[in-house]
Formats: structure tokens, sequence, C-alpha cells
């Protein structure tokens, strides 16, 4: 399986956190079931594979060849048959509201035709991005349709305190909710509206979820944490690592230490790729 990234024009930085190319030339009867667990919101474009995720237990689901993915607080499940090419877009948090009139609370979570958000816009952006010949036409056909998505809603800016957030989330996973509200400029209670309409989650789940992805990327060798950031990062005993490895992927940390997850595994790659930009 192929990864690429790339990082934004400088005008959309402030909105969007990566573009990204996924491709996997795999047999037409393979199966590739997996899970993600997104920090940011994403917008996928679907170019080949079959795809589908559970939308309930047992139920699996399509949106479409545009998808709009929620940030997840919880293991959301995706399956793939055959080879399969994706490219698509992260979302910062502290950008959504120049992107999206609604509260990301209200999407946390959820796999929407992007079509229900942005509309025609969302067909033009897919066959731009089809029609491209290489990852630099299919970045441009992304970019000019977040513009155009922007245009709509001048003068909205970026929003500075939720991006100042974003950062403390990605760099020190165990500050304590008041420390970062503090850091921030805002009062607990602020803070947490706040990341609720621009992460689709209360501070205290962003912080918990961002820890145990700082566990799963060290475990699957993305990192090299020293000792003290390791110590801050361990959990209170081994039954507090049991369940929040099974909160976050369904599994104890011995089976995800051992188990092929190429889907969430890339979105690992992806986030430490990325983790110190700001």
């Amino acid at each position: 399986m192929l990864s690429r990234t790339y990082r934004p024009s400088a005008d959309l930085a402030p909105y969007i956190r990566r573009f990204y190319v996924f491709e996997a030339p795999l047999p037409e009867n393979a199966i590739v079931e997996d899970f993600l667990l997104a920090e940011t919101a994403f917008v996928r474009c679907l170019l080949r594979g079959d795809w589908s995720a559970e939308t309930g237990p047992g139920e699996w689901g399509t949106a479409g060849k545009t998808v709009f993915f929620g940030a997840n607080s919880q293991p959301f499940k995706v399956r793939v048959k055959g080879g399969f090419a994706v490219t698509g877009f992260a979302i910062r948090p502290s950008g959504w509201h120049a992107l999206f009139p609604e509260s990301h609370q209200t999407v946390a979570d959820k796999m929407l035709p992007l079509q229900q958000l942005w509309g025609v816009l969302a067909d033009i952006m897919f066959d731009d991005v089809a029609k491209a010949e290489d990852d630099a036409g299919q970045l441009q056909a992304m970019e000019n349709a977040i513009r155009k998505r922007l245009a709509l809603f001048q003068p909205c800016e970026a929003d500075r305190q939720m991006a100042q957030f974003e950062i403390i989330a990605r760099t020190d996973s165990t500050i304590r909710i008041e420390e970062a509200a503090s850091q921030v400029g805002l009062s607990a209670r602020q803070l947490e509206r706040r990341c609720l309409a621009a992460f689709g989650l209360t501070p205290k789940a962003i912080l918990r979820r961002s820890r145990f992805l700082d566990s799963a990327t060290a475990m699957r060798g993305f990192s090299s944490p020293t000792e003290l950031e390791l110590g801050a990062l361990r959990y209170y005993d081994q039954s507090h690592m049991n369940r929040e490895f099974r909160r976050y992927t369904g599994m104890t940390p011995k089976v995800f230490a051992e188990a092929v997850t190429p889907l969430q595994t890339a979105g690992l790659k992806l986030r430490e790729e990325s983790r110190y930009e700001d």
C-alpha cells in the first residue's frame, strides 16, 4: 500500500492540515477491513475500490464517491473490496467554520455524501480529481474547490484559539483541561463549547483520544518518544491501558500490536508527519 502526503498552499494552510493520496494495487477479490480514528474531519474522493462502512451493528452502507467523515470519538469500521485509490484532505478544527455552517458536533462519528454539505461543488470537485493525470492535478482540483467553498463564507477566518488548542492536543495530550483553557485564553466552559463546535468533541475527549493515538503511534514505530514522554503517556495500570485500547480499537494492546491495520496505520503515519508542523 502506497501513501503520499502534501502540505496545502499557503492561503489554505489555516483551513486544511494535509492532502493525501492512498493507493493499494490489490487483487479484485481482496477485502481489507479496518477502522478509522480520525482527529479531524476528512473529505475523501474514492476513485477506485468498493468502499463501505459500518453504519450500525452489523450493518454496512456507502455514501457515494465523494465522502465526508466527521472526527471520531470511537473506532469507525470501514471495508474495501479490490484494489483501491483514494485522495482527500484533512480539515483543521480551527478552519471548520470557514467551510461549514454546522457545528462539528452534529456530524462527528458520521459518514455522509459530501453533497449533503457542499451541494453540487462536491460533484465538480470529484469530476476534476478523477480527470487529473497525477497527484499535482488532483491537489489542484481539490484546492480549487476549497477556495470556492471559502468564498461563500467570507470574511470568515480561521479560529486562532482553536488552532492553539489543536497544537496543545497534538503535542501535550496529558495536560489538564484548566491549564489548556488558560493557555488559549478561555474559561474551561468556553473551551468546551468552542471545541464541540470546531472539533466535534469535548476537550476531555479530544485529549483522551490524543493520548491513545500518541501511544499507538509509538507502538507502531512512527515516533521515538523520550523516557520522560513515555512516562507521561503510560496509563495508571494494565487494566487502564486495556480499557483505553478496547475503547479506541476494540482490541487489547497485545492484539493491536500484532494486528494488521493498514488504513489506521496510514492515518497514524500521516498524523506523526504533520504533528509538529505548526
